[in-house]
């Protein structure tokens, strides 16, 4: 059995969709980080088969996790602290996300004006429909599917 250290400080990503971890470092830019993330992939899970979990080296409070949110509302981050869970976050759907998904459509604002954050609210919670706040284009490709 595969041994990952324990974390001193920082947050556990829990319950990630077997082969989501990858997507999920990427969207948070973990790339970007100076710190230590562990990555691993395809854990024994009883509930769900087979997982993802994700160990970082960094405080949960600077990063987006409304991403994680987006991607998958069903991950549970634990937040630690001098060795111990201090806090478990249950994620849920974001009302609004910034930058994670584009406009597909080619006369919104946002794909004409470069700087131009793009920007997605959530419009049906039950089927998981978010809307273009520019121009109202519809995304329901959620990314846990």
């Amino acid at each position: 059995m595969l041994n990952v250290g324990a974390l001193e400080n920082g947050f556990v990503m829990d319950h990630i969709k077997a082969g989501k971890a990858m997507t999920i470092y990427h969207d948070l830019h973990l790339d970007r980080l100076d710190c230590t993330v562990a990555i691993i992939k395809n854990a024994r899970s009883e509930k769900m088969g087979r997982k993802d979990i994700i160990k970082v080296e960094y405080p949960v409070e600077k990063l987006n996790i409304d991403v994680v949110g987006f991607i998958d509302h069903n991950i549970t981050i634990n937040v630690i602290r001098n060795g111990k869970i201090v806090e478990k976050k249950k994620l849920s759907l974001p009302k609004k996300i910034v930058n994670v998904i584009k406009c597909k459509n080619p006369r919104c604002i946002t794909s004409i004006e470069q700087g131009l954050d793009q920007v997605f609210v959530l419009t049906d919670p039950e089927k998981e429909v978010y809307r273009c706040m520019y121009c109202e284009e519809k995304y329901t490709g959620h990314r846990n599917k």
